[in-house]
């Protein structure tokens, strides 16, 4: 089954469809991770996307039920130089093309990745069609040029309701704007009593949960599309200890008065180095976003720059002066990509203990 992948500038790759048969629209972006695959297409943040992988051989072990990071994929499409159709690991459930349809997600493989790769880096990320090859590419070109993208992602992959994930350590209140399920995993296994509230909830709302910490998680778009969220996390700065991970990063910055702007083609991949500007070290670190904090933004705010990307200089990690917060734009909780940075999960529980301990101490003086 022929299939077209066409890209707004024109561009169009032939190649062969697997997965749903239904056409879809997204912004294209790539991903570099060499593995990794299940993570990537069930990662809210890819809300609206048609991801493409650049490692050539994709769905090669298959689809199992352990590596998922939402129950309901977001993503809108995926491209693959090539589909492995008969996979090779002992917890492959699924091939990767059957779990495309059972998600109505569609897929061209066959095209070369490497030059789709080469013109997102040069013009940036493009909006494209994957479509059936009797589809006309000048209709589609001239309406993905008027095309405008939704600008509700984080609406979209919220949860609606709040939920628990108990546990009888230190209460954890995790902010929902596109959660993946690993940033829960790791919190779970420290014994924290999680409660998942969704993207809007208010800074009162949150409160009157009685955490002792609060997570703001990953997600999808551009974080000035989220202002009540903004909001929210003014209500609660220098109340509980705080920790953003990647869109939470960002939302923060802008709660703090630092300003956000959007990257040419951003970090899709696993390994990202990243320096720690305290320490020296280094980092190599999971990505996935197309924003970032600018960074001349930062001065005259009461926020410093902990972190910082070694490959283009881009502002990775903040930390508020007086208050206790902290936050990063990449992703400690890996899923996938390695564990450099998992200690952050730990370094937000240390300053959640220390916080208890001198509210106690005031409270006895």
């Amino acid at each position: 089954m022929k299939k077209q992948l066409i890209l707004e500038d024109g561009t169009v790759f032939i190649g062969e469809g697997f997965g749903s048969e239904t056409a879809t629209m997204g912004e294209v972006v790539f991903n570099t991770g060499m593995t990794g695959y299940q993570e990537i297409l069930s990662d809210p943040s890819y809300c609206g996307q048609i991801v493409t992988l650049t490692y050539p051989l994709i769905g090669n072990y298959g689809i199992n039920r352990d590596d998922f990071e939402s129950i309901s994929p977001a993503v809108h499409g995926l491209v693959v130089k090539e589909n492995a159709e008969f996979p090779s690991n002992w917890r492959s459930e699924l091939s990767l093309d059957a779990y495309l349809k059972m998600k109505n997600i569609p897929g061209i493989a066959g095209i070369d990745t490497r030059k789709l790769t080469k013109i997102i880096r040069k013009h940036g990320t493009l909006k494209g069609t994957i479509c059936g090859i009797e589809e006309n590419p000048e209709g589609i070109i001239e309406a993905l040029k008027n095309k405008t993208l939704p600008n509700n992602q984080v609406m979209q992959v919220s949860t609606k309701t709040a939920y628990p994930s108990p546990g009888r350590g230190h209460r954890v209140v995790l902010v929902d704007f596109g959660l993946k399920h690993g940033i829960l995993r790791e919190l779970n296994d420290r014994n924290c009593d999680v409660i998942v509230v969704p993207y809007n909830t208010t800074a009162q709302e949150i409160l009157s949960l009685s955490p002792d910490g609060i997570m703001l998680s990953n997600g999808p778009g551009d974080p000035k599309d989220v202002p009540e969220a903004i909001e929210m996390i003014k209500g609660l700065l220098g109340k509980v200890p705080l920790f953003g991970i990647c869109l939470g990063h960002q939302l923060f910055a802008l709660a703090c008065g630092a300003n956000t702007e959007k990257m040419k083609f951003g970090h899709r991949g696993s390994n990202h180095p990243v320096k720690d500007l305290r320490t020296g070290k280094v980092a190599l670190t999971s990505q996935n976003h197309g924003y970032t904090v600018t960074e001349g933004s930062v001065s005259g705010t009461e926020l410093e720059v902990t972190h910082i990307a070694l490959n283009d200089g881009t502002i990775e990690g903040l930390a508020h002066k007086t208050a206790a917060a902290f936050t990063v734009q990449y992703h400690p909780e890996a899923s996938p990509g390695p564990e450099d940075a998992n200690g952050l999960f730990n370094q937000f529980l240390e300053l959640v203990e220390a916080e208890k301990k001198e509210a106690v101490t005031n409270a006895k003086a």
